[in-house]
């Protein structure tokens, strides 16, 4: 395998102090404790705080990984600082082949869209997928991302590694014992199981597809609300996908160096590392390549019968087979001795829409004797019609029990879909007795009902309300958000029955209805009523306003009579004149003839 590393840092505790070495050195133009994002901003955070993580709780499995460091110079140099090998060296370490370039900078995107508070930067995906796999062996991948061949890790036998039993009946490593890390970015089974994403929009989750799993990669190290900007919470997410202090301060040194620069390169004509960390786990064992069979353990044979040796002087010339040691017997991991779980004591898991559930999951890893075990994962999965998640948008956790035995999950949060669903509790790595839990989530509701403003709404017959009628709902005390609320006009405080006259609302078509439902209160618990309008008949008239949970409000609607033309209290004279009692005016009378 090719490698384009000048100076290769080999084993021990040479590892740390280099990486921590090539850690300082590229931070030294920066703030005690701080780290630049990929726009050259500057934050600071604790750089000494390392998580609680539990040694087998992680994405890989704390699997191997490559330890090659990066140039300790800028991977960009200036043409001052000459060519050659070096110059070459930082040439090629900073190449990232095309397609898994591109499957980083789209993990980011969707990441920033989905959950910007992480504030992912793409060059820690490529950071981890260097000391995964040398960038997807260099960048030997299809066009759709898919590696050419599946990148395998060796198998999680306790033989110098984790020891993780077949969680997945070898559907993804191809291993009905063990599993393996799997794909350029290194997940075991039973954390792709849950971790997985689509990131191609093939409507596939392939762990040896680059998309898929930069994407799946970016969603686990975003879980738990951490925020990647800030130092402690960016140590805590590293060290959660394989949990060693070394691996920390090589994804680190990774992280700086790309930060400070990289170019695309064709796929396939990536730099591969080549030191691992299990390079003495296993004494006269050379370490697999990604992708390739791991080899058998010392003393195992490798598939096929050994060839006898060759005869030995003095011995008649007879072959001599050399003796198989058989391979050393692991003991009992406390995982092995869980034989059931048991409820630990959970209560009732019901909570209204939107909001957190009181009661949290517990359960009790125990022998078959109904002794506690400790230091065992227990997966706690989501199953069901439901939008419910853990804390951090998950709907899988793996919680480690502790030493009486016990497992807490992290709280559920309901979200806006009401009914019924399970949690099932299950032992990762072994097909034991879990527990089912019962959980509900309820629809939101409200206790209290009141009118916003002081003034009763008015308006005159045959006209409309000048102002709409708002209210506000609350729980107690506080703000109901998005309540269902129903408004009906009805006939008297003691009749509720539907009124046939007086204040009406229009629907669609302009046609006057007196009942309204499907009506929501906002974020604030608040709601603005659509427009009243008043017929013909004065009066005063109820609007009784129902909620969920039992809160009503009557508003009471006034409709002043409309104005009538009033008679003329002093008419006009008239313009005509007025007849003439002058007799030299009067008509005279002719005598009859």
């Amino acid at each position: 395998m090719a490698a384009h590393i000048g100076r290769r840092l080999r084993k021990g505790a040479a590892t740390t102090a280099v990486a921590a070495a090539a850690v300082a050195a590229l931070s030294a133009s920066q703030a005690p404790g701080a780290t630049v994002d990929d726009q050259g901003r500057q934050s600071t955070g604790d750089a000494t705080s390392a998580p609680d993580t539990a040694a087998d709780d992680s994405a890989t499995g704390n699997s191997p990984y490559y330890t090659d460091l990066p140039p300790l110079n800028s991977p960009n140099p200036s043409p001052s600082e000459g060519s050659g090998d070096a110059g070459d060296q930082r040439a090629g370490e900073a190449g990232i082949p095309a397609t898994v370039l591109d499957a980083y900078k789209q993990a980011e995107a969707t990441l920033r869209e989905k959950k910007p508070g992480c504030n992912l930067p793409w060059q820690l995906l490529a950071a981890i997928g260097k000391v995964e796999s040398g960038q997807a062996r260099g960048g030997r991948v299809t066009a759709d991302g898919t590696t050419v061949t599946p990148i395998l890790g060796p198998q999680l036998d306790g033989n110098g590694f984790a020891l993780i039993r077949d969680t997945d009946n070898g559907a993804y490593d191809g291993n009905r014992m063990y599993d393996q890390a799997v794909g350029p970015m290194q997940f075991i089974p039973s954390t792709w199981d849950w971790a997985g994403r689509d990131g191609n929009g093939d409507g596939r989750k392939d762990p040896n597809n680059i998309y898929d799993a930069a994407l799946a990669a970016g969603h686990y190290l975003c879980r738990f609300d951490w925020d990647l900007s800030q130092q402690g919470d960016l140590r805590k997410a590293i060290l959660s996908y394989n949990n060693s202090t070394d691996y920390l301060n090589t994804v680190l040194s990774w992280l700086e160096f790309y930060r400070r620069g990289t170019h695309e390169i064709p796929d396939g004509t990536g730099a591969l590392p080549v030191d691992r960390s299990d390079d003495t786990a296993r004494p006269g064992v050379t370490p697999s390549a990604p992708g390739t069979t791991p080899p058998a353990r010392p003393g195992k044979p490798s598939g096929s019968r050994p060839s006898p040796s060759p005869a030995a002087p003095g011995n008649g010339g007879s072959p001599s087979t050399p003796p198989v040691t058989p391979p050393p017997t692991t003991p009992p991991t406390p995982t092995d001795t869980v034989h059931h779980l048991e409820d630990a004591g959970t209560g009732t898991l019901t909570a209204m829409a939107g909001h957190t559930f009181a009661e949290r999951i517990s359960a009790r890893a125990e022998t078959e004797a109904g002794k506690a075990v400790a230091k065992v994962r227990i997966r706690f999965t989501i199953v069901g019609d439901t939008d419910t998640t853990f804390a951090g948008g998950e709907s899988v956790a793996t919680v480690t029990t502790d030493a009486s035995g016990v497992a807490v999950a992290p709280a559920l949060q309901a979200g806006e879909r009401t009914g019924a669903f399970a949690v099932q509790a299950a032992v990762a790595g072994r097909s034991v007795k879990g527990v089912p839990y019962k959980a509900t989530v309820t629809e939101r509701v409200a206790d209290a009902l009141a009118l916003v403003g002081e003034k009763e709404p008015t308006c005159v017959a045959g006209g409309e309300f000048a102002e709409p009628v708002q209210v506000k709902a609350t729980y107690r005390g506080e703000a109901a958000g998005r309540v269902a609320v129903t408004a009906t006009l009805v006939r008297s405080a003691d009749d509720p029955a539907e009124n046939d006259e007086g204040p009406y609302f229009k629907d669609a078509d302009g046609k006057a209805v007196r009942s309204l439902t499907g009506l929501k209160t906002d974020a604030d618990g608040q709601l603005t009523l659509p427009k009243l309008y008043a017929d013909d008949t004065a009066g005063t008239f109820l609007l009784r306003l129902t909620t969920a949970g039992g809160a009503t409000l009557d508003v009471k609607l006034t409709v002043e009579p409309a104005a009538t033309p009033s008679p003329d209290p002093d008419p006009a004279p008239s313009t005509d004149p007025a007849p003439s009692t002058d007799p030299s005016t009067e008509p005279s009378e002719t005598p009859a003839s």
